[in-house]
C-alpha cells in the first residue's frame, strides 16, 4: 500500500476511535436530528385555519347569520366572540383575544337584496400567515356566498340559467393533492439537518483539537493537510449517513410522506451533499480557533440556510445579493434535487444542473479547507 493511503487510514482509524469514544457527542449526533424532526414536523405548518375571530354583527339578521355561518363552516375561520362595535373588534385585536375581526353593518340584508352588501375584515398585520391565508380564504367564501345567493334569487325569477357561470375553472394539484405541509417541508427538513449536523461535527471537532493540543501533535507527523481534511470527513460521513437514513424512514414511515423516486439516485446525491456540508464545517474551523466561536458561525449559517436557500421561501422572489449569499449553501441546490427526486420522482438526469454543481463545490470545499489549513499552519 502506498504510504499516502497508510497515513490516510491511520488517521481515519484514529477519527474514528474519537468519535466512538466521545458517547456524549454520538449519541447527540443521531438523536438530536430526530428530536428536531418531530419537534419541527408536529409544531410547524404553513397552512393556517382556525383563526380566531370577533364579530359585531349589527344586523342580526337571517343574511348575516348565513355569512358568518359561510366563514366558520369553512374550517379557517372560528367565532370566540360577537361584540357590539366596530371598536370593540379592533381593541380584541388589539388586546389578542382575535388575529381576525368582521364587522357587519345594520343594514346589510337590505345592501344584499340590492345587491350591494359590504361587510367590514379586519386582520392583524403582526401575523404575516394570518394577513396571507386570512384575506385569500375571507375574498374566496365572499365570492362563493355571493355566487350562491345569485343562484338562489335567478332560481326564485324562474331564470335558472342565470345561475351558471361562464367560466369554470378546474383545479389539479400534481405530487401533493391535499396540499399537505408535510410533504412540502419534510424532505427538506432531512436536508437542512445534515447540512447542520454535519457542519457542526467537523467544525467542532477540528477547532476542539486545537484547543486541547492535539493538532501540534498532528503537525509533527508526515500527514498532509489534504489527508488530515478528508480523515475528518469519513467518519463523521458515515456517522451523518446514518442519521439520514433514520430521518428519511421516519419521514416515510411514522409522517406517511411517500418516496416517489429511485433510493439509490437519492443516497448518492445524499452523500455528495453531506460531503459538501462537511467540507463547509471544515472551512470554517480553519477559519475560527474556538468553539464558542464555531457556534457562532453555526448559528449564523444555520439562519442564513434557512432564509435564503428556499427551504421555506422561494429564491425567486429574493433580490439579487440574496440569491447570491444563498447559493453559497449546499442546501440550495440539495433543496431541488430532493423535491424533484424525493416529491415528484423525477430521474437524475431531470437534476443534472444541481448534481454537477453540488459534486463540483464538495470537492471545491473540501480542497480549499486542506489550502487553507495548511496556509494557517504556515
Amino acid at each position: 500500500m502506498p504510504k499516502s493511503l497508510r497515513r490516510l487510514a491511520a488517521l481515519i482509524r484514529k477519527e474514528a476511535i474519537q468519535a466512538v469514544r466521545d458517547r456524549r457527542t454520538l449519541v447527540l449526533s443521531l438523536t438530536m436530528p430526530v428530536i428536531v424532526l418531530f419537534f419541527l414536523g408536529y409544531a410547524v405548518s404553513l397552512s393556517v385555519e382556525h383563526i380566531p375571530t370577533a364579530v359585531a354583527d349589527m344586523s342580526l339578521d337571517g343574511r348575516s347569520r348565513e355569512f358568518i355561518d359561510a366563514l366558520t363552516v369553512s374550517g379557517y375561520f372560528d367565532v370566540e366572540r360577537y361584540v357590539e362595535t366596530e371598536e370593540e373588534v379592533i381593541r380584541a385585536i388589539d388586546r389578542g383575544q382575535a388575529q381576525a375581526g368582521l364587522v357587519i353593518p345594520p343594514d346589510f340584508a337590505a345592501q344584499v337584496e340590492r345587491g350591494e352588501g359590504q361587510v367590514l375584515l379586519l386582520l392583524d398585520g403582526s401575523q404575516q400567515f394570518t394577513v396571507q391565508f386570512g384575506y385569500s380564504a375571507a375574498l374566496n367564501i365572499a365570492q362563493a356566498h355571493a355566487v350562491k345567493l345569485l343562484t338562489a334569487k335567478a332560481g326564485q325569477m324562474g331564470f335558472a340559467a342565470m345561475g351558471e357561470l361562464p367560466i369554470t375553472t378546474a383545479m389539479r394539484v400534481r405530487y401533493n393533492p391535499n396540499m399537505d405541509a408535510m410533504l412540502f417541508l419534510i424532505p427538506v427538513l432531512a436536508g437542512l439537518l445534515m447540512q447542520i449536523m454535519s457542519f457542526n461535527l467537523t467544525a467542532l471537532s477540528v477547532v476542539r483539537e486545537r484547543e486541547i493540543g492535539t493538532t501540534e501533535q498532528l503537525l509533527v507527523t508526515p500527514a498532509r493537510p489534504l489527508e488530515l481534511m478528508v480523515s475528518k470527513v469519513v467518519p463523521s460521513l458515515v456517522l451523518s449517513t446514518v442519521s439520514m437514513s433514520i430521518v428519511v424512514l421516519l419521514g416515510v414511515y411514522w409522517f406517511r410522506v411517500p418516496f416517489q423516486g429511485n433510493v439509490w439516485h437519492f443516497a448518492t446525491l445524499s452523500l455528495v451533499f453531506t460531503v459538501s456540508s462537511l467540507g463547509l464545517g471544515l472551512l470554517v474551523s480553519t477559519v475560527v480557533s474556538t468553539q464558542k466561536g464555531a457556534q457562532q458561525v453555526s448559528s449564523l449559517i444555520m439562519l442564513l440556510t434557512i432564509m435564503l436557500t428556499g427551504f421555506v421561501f422561494p429564491q425567486s422572489t429574493m433580490i439579487p445579493i440574496a440569491r447570491a449569499i444563498g447559493s453559497l449553501m449546499p442546501l440550495t441546490y440539495f433543496a431541488r434535487i430532493v423535491r424533484a427526486i424525493y416529491t415528484r420522482g423525477v430521474s437524475i438526469t431531470s437534476v443534472r444542473t444541481d448534481a454537477v454543481i453540488l459534486v463540483l463545490y464538495s470537492v471545491g470545499i473540501v480542497v480549499l479547507a486542506a489550502v487553507s489549513f495548511k496556509k494557517r499552519l504556515d
